[in-house]
């Protein structure tokens, strides 16, 4: 294919509810949407890139610059662009993972439309439903968390997940093992929280019967998760630490991890997804779709990189009124009922399979979109 055009929005979607982490908390999503045009179709995907720079280096407004200064003119000056082009031509800039991912998401989408393809048939879905977890967030105090996982427990999702951090972790784990009971899958996200020093506390973890601790320390720091991997009888799930299918294998031989969070965005785009998640099928090592508060747009692809055979866990993959009042697609998501609660259905049509309501990303737009050609 041939891009003839490139545009940026940068919008600002309201949440349903703040959610907090241990490095931040948001009222608001403000992202990065990808939009292309090549003569026989055109493709959207949403970079998920934060706000600032606090959950990893990359950020919107960067990941803007560096695709306006760098990838969208190399992409704009090939001949021939493919999902499968865009990270030979973008190579030439060092990382910027996120800001690579978009794009690639976003010519994919244009590729799979013009050949009538859908997502899930070209990554290699094996199902048409997946099963759904969810993340929540920390609370100012336990009642309130509890009544949220209340909510979540009634609209059926199959796992909880809850934000963990030094301060926030053993009374709310304890919490709401109590009110789920002992068999929902219920498993806690760090978020580079902890430090070698915590180790013994973190086994203090291991009674709760949890699927997983997620990336307790710094991403660069693999030698310390090998130790609490050893210490602990909880899987140790790597997440952050994870930017490439180098790093994973890396990080499965050494015994830093048992599950891995597959994020497309973190990991450069969702072909390299694939890889990971080829890897780890290999190695017996169970993966599952990690979330970035993702709009309809970004949630159409991870539902389909999602319905892969090794995705054996609920991935963040939570229904549209997770986060938002009003979505950005034509056709929410929600979770399905009967044989299927819990569950959302993987887009069947060519493409990411959803119609962005291209009225509200210009109701939500922060700044004049902006548009590069070749």
């Amino acid at each position: 294919m041939k891009l003839e055009s490139i545009t940026l929005h940068r919008v600002a979607m309201p949440l349903v509810r703040p959610f907090e982490t241990s490095f931040a908390r948001q009222t608001t999503r403000v992202l990065l949407l990808v939009h292309v045009r090549t003569s026989e179709a055109e493709g959207w995907a949403e970079c998920v890139a934060m706000e600032g720079p606090l959950y990893s280096s990359e950020y919107v407004e960067g990941a803007e610059h560096v695709i306006r200064s760098y990838l969208a003119p190399a992409l704009l000056k090939a001949t021939d662009v493919t999902a499968e082009t865009v990270g030979p031509l973008t190579a030439f800039v060092v990382g910027h993972r996120m800001a690579k991912a978009a794009l690639e998401a976003a010519v994919l989408d244009a590729q799979l439309r013009a050949s009538g393809v859908s997502f899930g048939g070209y990554l290699g879905a094996v199902t048409d439903w997946v099963d759904c977890g969810v993340s929540v967030g920390i609370s100012p105090d336990l009642d309130t968390l509890l009544d949220e996982v209340s909510g979540y427990v009634d609209e059926g999702y199959r796992r909880i997940k809850l934000k963990i951090k030094p301060g926030w972790d053993l009374i709310p784990v304890y919490a709401v093992r109590e009110l789920i009971g002992p068999d929902m899958l219920l498993q806690v996200d760090a978020n580079t929280a902890y430090s070698a020093a915590d180790i013994a506390h973190l086994g203090r973890l291991d009674p709760f019967n949890l699927v997983l601790i997620e990336q307790p320390f710094v991403e660069e720091d693999i030698a310390t998760h090998v130790a609490l991997a050893r210490a602990i009888e909880t899987p140790v799930c790597l997440d952050e630490s994870i930017v490439s299918v180098g790093v994973a294998l890396d990080a499965i031989e050494r015994g830093a991890t048992s599950v891995i969070n597959i994020k497309p965005g973190r990991v450069g785009g969702y072909l390299e997804s694939v890889r990971i998640h080829d890897l780890c099928v290999a190695h017996e090592v169970p993966v599952w779709c990690g979330g970035m508060l993702e709009t309809g747009v970004g949630r159409a692809a991870n539902v389909a990189l999602a319905a892969l055979p090794g995705f054996i866990l609920p991935g963040d993959t939570s229904a549209s009124s997770r986060y938002f009042a009003e979505d950005l697609v034509e056709e929410p998501f929600v979770l399905g009922t009967g044989e299927h609660a819990g569950q959302l259905a993987v887009p069947t049509g060519p493409g990411t399979g959803v119609t962005v309501r291209e009225d509200l990303v210009r109701d939500w737009a922060l700044v004049a979109p902006v548009t590069l050609r070749g």
